[in-house]
C-alpha cells in the first residue's frame, strides 16, 4: 500500500538535506512501507525542486541493469534516475570527495539521442533510430543512505543513487559499433580493477534504453533529442578515495578519465 503524500514529502526533504550536507541518513524503507511508485514520486519531488532552482534535465540513467550490480545491491530489477545539467562533471576538473557521502564509479557505454523517443508504445526500432551517438562514459554514483544498505525503493527515491556523469571526447555513430559486444576496462591508479562486456547490461545496452523509455512514460516523462542516456554498467561499481585517478577504456569507442581530490 502506498504511503501518503506527507510521508513522501518528508522523505524527500531528508534526502535533499543529506545530499547537500554529505551526511547520509537511515534508509527510509526501515520506517515506511514504500513501494516502487512511492519511490519514484519521492524522486520526482526533489527533481522538481532542483528544476525550480534553475537546473535542467539533460538525460536519464538506468541503474542495476547488470547481474553484477543487482547482486551487489541485493535487488532483482533495474531502476532509473534523472541526469541534470548541474550533475555534469569534466575530465579536467577533479572532484572533491568531501562533498559526497559514499561515492562509487561505474563504467558505461553511453548514448546521445538525435530524436525524441515516443512516450507511449516505444519499440526497439524506435530506440535504434533515435540514437545519434555512442560515447564512452563514467557514472558517478552516491548513496545518501548510510553504508549503501538499500532496498530498491530506497535507491529509486534517492534518484537511483545518481550523483554525476562524465563523457569522453569520442562520438561514434551507432551503426559503426556492435554495442551489444563492447569490451571495457576500468583502471584505478594504474591498475586494472575491472573488465566487462556491454552484453552484461540486459543482454545489450539498447535493451536498457528500451526499458527506460517505457518506464519513464508511465510517469509522464519523455526521452528527448539531445538527452544523454546512461544504460548501466557491465561490472560492479568501485569505491572512491581522495587522490584516485580512473580511466575507463572501451574497445573501438575510446576512453574517459576521472580524478578525485
Amino acid at each position: 500500500m502506498a504511503v501518503d503524500q506527507a510521508i513522501r514529502e518528508s522523505i524527500a526533504a531528508d534526502l535533499w538535506q543529506a545530499e547537500r550536507t554529505a551526511q547520509a541518513i537511515d534508509r527510509p524503507s526501515d520506517s515506511h512501507d514504500l513501494d516502487v511508485v512511492d519511490a519514484y514520486e519521492i524522486q520526482l519531488i526533489n527533481i522538481r525542486r532542483r528544476l525550480d532552482a534553475g537546473a535542467k534535465i539533460v538525460g536519464h540513467k538506468v541503474g542495476l541493469a547488470s547481474e553484477a550490480m543487482q547482486k551487489m545491491m541485493n535487488v532483482d530489477e533495474p531502476d532509473y534516475g534523472h541526469l541534470l545539467d548541474e550533475m555534469k562533471y569534466f575530465e579536467d576538473r577533479p572532484i572533491d570527495t568531501a562533498t559526497l557521502c559514499f561515492p562509487r564509479v561505474e563504467v558505461e557505454v553511453g548514448f546521445i539521442l538525435g530524436e525524441d523517443l515516443p512516450s507511449d508504445g516505444c519499440t526497439n526500432e524506435d530506440v535504434v533510430a533515435a540514437i545519434e551517438w555512442v560515447v564512452p562514459s563514467i557514472e558517478l554514483i552516491d548513496s545518501r543512505i548510510k553504508d549503501w544498505k538499500i532496498t530498491l525503493p530506497d535507491t529509486i527515491a534517492d534518484n537511483a543513487s545518481s550523483c554525476g556523469w562524465i563523457l569522453g571526447q569520442e562520438r561514434v555513430p551507432l551503426a559503426d559499433l556492435d554495442v551489444g559486444n563492447i569490451d571495457a576496462t576500468l583502471e584505478r591508479n594504474g591498475e586494472i580493477v575491472a573488465k566487462g562486456n556491454s552484453s552484461a547490461v540486459l543482454g545489450n545496452p539498447l535493451n536498457s534504453v528500451f526499458f527506460l523509455a517505457r518506464t519513464v512514460g508511465k510517469f509522464g516523462v519523455q526521452l528527448r533529442k539531445g538527452d544523454v542516456i546512461l544504460p548501466g554498467t557491465a561490472t560492479k561499481a568501485f569505491d572512491i578515495a581522495s587522490g584516485d585517478h580512473f580511466v575507463a577504456e572501451f574497445a573501438d569507442l575510446g576512453r574517459v578519465t576521472l580524478d578525485f581530490t
